[in-house]
C-alpha cells in the first residue's frame, strides 16, 4: 500500500527557513501529481504547492515567490523549500499524492486518494 512519511518540521524564527520531505513508498509518481497542504488550528485546509509528473508547479498566493515544490524521483521523495517564512505559515503541513496529473485531479471532486500523517511548523514573531 501507499504511505507517505513527511519529516523536516520545527519551530523557527520570523525570516527563517525550512525543508520539508515526503517520502513516498507504495507510489509510482509518472502519471501523477503531489501536493503540500496545510492546516492551523481552527482553520481550513488550504492547498499550498502541486506538482505534476508533467512538469507545471502551482502556488497558493500566500506563498508564491517564498515556497518552492520539488521532487526527486530516484528517492521517492516530494520536497517543499520554505523561505523567508511568517508568523501566518503556522500549521501542520501533509503531503499528498494521486495517480493523475495535476490538470486532471483538478477537475475532480475527490481528490486525493494517498495523505502523510504531517510535520508541525511553527513560526514564532
Amino acid at each position: 500500500q501507499v504511505q507517505l512519511v513527511e519529516s523536516g518540521g520545527g519551530s523557527v524564527e520570523a525570516g527563517g527557513s525550512l525543508r520539508l520531505s515526503c517520502v513516498a513508498s507504495g507510489y509510482n509518481f509518472h502519471g501523477g501529481c503531489m501536493a503540500w497542504f496545510r492546516q492551523a488550528s481552527g482553520k481550513e485546509r488550504e492547498e499550498v504547492a502541486t506538482v505534476s509528473s508533467e512538469g507545471p508547479t502551482t502556488y497558493s498566493e500566500s506563498v508564491r515567490g517564498r515556497f518552492a515544490i520539488s521532487t526527486d524521483p530516484a528517492k521517492n521523495t516530494l520536497y517543499l523549500q520554505m523561505n523567508s517564512l511568517k508568523p501566518e505559515d503556522t500549521a501542520m503541513y501533509y503531503c499528498a499524492a494521486a495517480n493523475l496529473y495535476c490538470r486532471l485531479v483538478a477537475l475532480l471532486t475527490s481528490k486525493w486518494p494517498y495523505w502523510g500523517q504531517g510535520t508541525q511548523v511553527t513560526v514564532s514573531s
